[in-house]
């Protein structure tokens, strides 16, 4: 049983019951499917078959299938499990879908409560939908990008989390439970046109909602989150480490000029922001990081250590919230997010599947007879990995 490992039973999770079949894509449309798997829907990923690169990492808790989706009887398997599952999440360009036999139109009329989920970056409409594009190019054209980045300096893509990830896979994710709950009133399905233009603008209307103002109403760089305020920034350490400082309300930068010992008569919190800035990465570089956490230890001053990605996991604080998990490679993963107290997500990780490992076990689940299987699988339209049980 796919999550059988962790503490709580699937029976246990939200999404228990839930059936998602996940077209392979990169990044975002698996961190959607992850996120469902994670609270309890099963995953069933449809992957090319002919040994294609696995550069999925975001693939713990699915099963995968390989099709050869140039078949028709391996588009005929994609519909017969489609029948069968309340979610489908697709990655590709408009039309693609449509090309292969599996657009809505098809599918839907075969599984009415089926939540079509396409996510793609510009969306199903308007004259960007059919250019390629990358999370980049996505942020740029919502808008959000520009506002991104330091004074006098080219804006900068935080990675690809605003876009993939955040406007992107969880979105899209958010779409699909809203369907799901809906379709608890109706009992119809419906298409979440989740796209990373419009996602990545959404999560960021806060930019929008406080445009002219004295939050965010001067140019990049120059505003009170962005870099702009001394008293909101990162601080390098004498052992070329880091600090976060985030003393925005009176009584937190009076805590934070008390960490630094300076004299808040002579340091006003609206004051010059460049004399203000340079002040406190001259003090800042006078300490260690270890040694400036220890400072603000007992300091309610809104100012952390900045941790790497091998510290966090170790913090006591993430420990204690299982923030990370260990993956079965030995490193770690962030768990699943938020927490719920009945029916939380998993607590431990299994591992990456194989392409094609679980071929054969997921068309048994759907109704094939072996002999359609070897049938299937003499063909060329699915294939197994060396890792699948036999026939």
């Amino acid at each position: 049983m796919q999550h059988e490992s962790m503490q709580g039973k699937i029976s246990d999770m939200a999404l228990r019951g839930i059936r998602v079949i996940e077209m392979a894509g990169l990044a975002p449309a698996p961190f959607c499917g992850m996120v469902l798997s994670d609270f309890g829907a099963k995953v069933i990923r449809i992957d090319r078959t002919k040994n294609p690169p696995d550069t999925d990492r975001l693939g713990r808790g699915k099963k995968s299938v390989a099709v050869d989706l140039k078949q028709k009887k391996g588009i005929e398997v994609v519909k017969k499990l489609c029948s069968g599952a309340d979610v489908l999440i697709e990655p590709f360009r408009p039309g693609v879908m449509e090309k292969l036999g599996l657009g809505p139109e098809t599918l839907m009329v075969d599984n009415p409560g089926l939540v079509y989920a396409r996510l793609t970056g510009y969306g199903q409409k308007g004259s960007l939908s059919h250019r390629a594009g990358h999370d980049i190019n996505y942020i740029a054209t919502s808008g959000v990008l520009s506002t991104l980045g330091r004074k006098h300096e080219n804006p900068c893509a935080p990675v690809n989390l605003l876009g993939d990830f955040a406007g992107g896979g969880l979105m899209c994710a958010l779409g699909v439970v809203l369907a799901l709950f809906e379709r608890t009133r109706s009992g119809r399905g419906q298409v979440v046109d989740a796209n990373m233009v419009q996602g990545s603008a959404y999560v960021s209307n806060f930019l929008w909602a406080m445009k002219d103002t004295f939050v965010w109403g001067a140019e990049r760089g120059e505003n009170l989150l962005d870099t702009g305020s001394p008293f909101y920034e990162t601080y390098k350490t004498a052992d070329g480490k880091f600090m976060s400082v985030g003393a925005l309300e009176p009584q937190f930068y009076a805590a934070l000029l008390k960490g630094l010992q300076l004299d808040p008569d002579k340091v006003s919190q609206y004051g010059d922001r460049k004399e203000m800035k340079k002040i406190f990465t001259d003090i800042f570089l006078s300490k260690t990081r270890d040694e400036w956490t220890e400072a603000f230890r007992d300091l309610d001053a809104c100012v952390e250590p900045i941790l790497d990605m091998d510290e966090a996991p170790l913090h006591p604080h993430n420990q204690t919230n299982n923030t990370f998990l260990k993956n079965p490679r030995g490193g770690y993963e962030a768990g699943p997010a938020p927490g719920l107290s009945r029916t939380p997500g998993v607590s431990t990780l299994e591992p990456q599947p194989v392409i094609g490992q679980h071929t054969l076990e997921v068309l048994q689940d759907a109704g094939y007879s072996q002999e359609d299987i070897r049938s299937l699988v003499d063909a060329g339209a699915v294939e197994q990995t060396s890792t699948s049980s036999k026939l």
